[in-house]
């Protein structure tokens, strides 16, 4: 099952005794998770009829034997076992899960991991449809900004393309950091609001001149001028701008710049699905094709691997970040 099916399965209150919840991916597991605990029982209901455990503190045969018990005063009982990477003999689940008791909920937490499906709890709980097991994947990079707008959607806001990159380019895939950011968007404004740069730079803090998109677009124009500003408010805040993260968003910008000079079909659409992009940039790609051919695009890709090293202190002793950067724009643009 998806997030989504599982999210609107537990809201239609369609339960299921077991949900075995893994991946790398912490974000939907404790989403999941938190549903559970917060709509399925009343505040009274848990006083009798709610447990959690912890498994560095806890033996799968308590966990069967927390979920065996039947609920008092309440039509089910929640068990969590959070931490389930790292209760021993976790296979041994097996013989619960394939007779789980009706009125129980027994939620399993097992982060940063997947189940080898080999083991006997993978086939029981494959195998049993009153059991629910996700994989909570982590997301590409590339995947984060359509994410952006999923959520924002689902909120009642929308989000102009720029915006939801400068959002993705400086908020990674954390996604749990990602809606920290979005849900202070959405309590100061409106909804039905587009959501744009300046919203962006007034509420969450990152600047909408000085940013490492509007130093891609510098580049891309051969905009010396405006590429040496960025680079100074960099130097100058490198809390906020560290080098390793910028080269590595130049990177895949030139990456992308190079598969762009290899496409045959340079239709709008068709690059913007090769490359992985929104269709809005495709045209900035265009423009930073022509002022770097592919063998300029090579070099750059060059430059950045080398200034990747010597950020992390390989054949650099005592240059600067900010030096560095300074530097590697320079040669890139000349």
């Amino acid at each position: 099952m998806t997030f989504d099916q599982i999210i609107t399965d537990l809201k239609n209150k369609i339960y299921k005794p077991v949900y075995f919840l893994m991946g790398d991916e912490p974000f939907f597991i404790d989403k999941i998770t938190n549903y559970i605990q917060e709509n399925v029982l009343t505040e009274a209901e848990k006083s009798f009829n709610f447990s959690v455990l912890y498994g560095k503190d806890s033996d799968i045969n308590n966990v069967i034997d927390n979920a065996r018990r039947f609920p008092m005063m309440a039509n089910y009982q929640i068990v969590i076992l959070k931490e389930a990477q790292e209760i021993k003999n976790i296979d041994t689940l097996n013989y619960y899960i394939v007779s789980p008791l009706k009125s129980t909920i027994l939620v399993v937490n097992f982060k940063y991991k997947t189940l080898d499906k080999r083991k006997k709890l993978y086939k029981a709980l494959n195998k049993n449809k009153d059991a629910v097991i996700f994989e909570s994947k982590k997301m590409y990079d590339s995947q984060i900004p359509k994410w952006i707008e999923y959520f924002l959607k689902q909120k009642g806001y929308s989000i102009d393309p720029k915006s939801t990159m400068l959002l993705a380019e400086y908020l990674g895939n954390d996604l749990s950091k990602i809606v920290n950011e979005l849900e202070k968007l959405t309590i100061v404004l409106p909804a039905n609001t587009k959501i744009n740069a300046e919203h962006i730079e007034k509420n969450i803090g990152i600047s909408k001149d000085f940013n490492v998109f509007e130093l891609q677009n510098a580049i891309a124009n051969k905009d010396v001028l405006k590429a040496n500003r960025i680079i100074n408010y960099f130097a100058k805040n490198q809390k906020q701008h560290n080098i390793i993260p910028t080269i590595s968003a130049l990177f895949n910008f030139f990456t992308k710049i190079l598969q762009y000079h290899f496409v045959k079909d340079k239709s709008q659409r068709n690059v913007a699905a090769t490359i992985g992009v929104s269709p809005y940039f495709v045209k900035d790609y265009s423009l930073a094709a022509r002022n770097y051919n592919a063998r300029k695009t090579v070099h750059a890709i060059s430059l950045l691997r080398e200034y990747d090293m010597k950020s992390k202190g390989v054949d650099n002793v005592s240059t600067e970040p900010g030096e560095l950067l300074k530097e590697l724009i320079f040669k890139i643009m000349h």
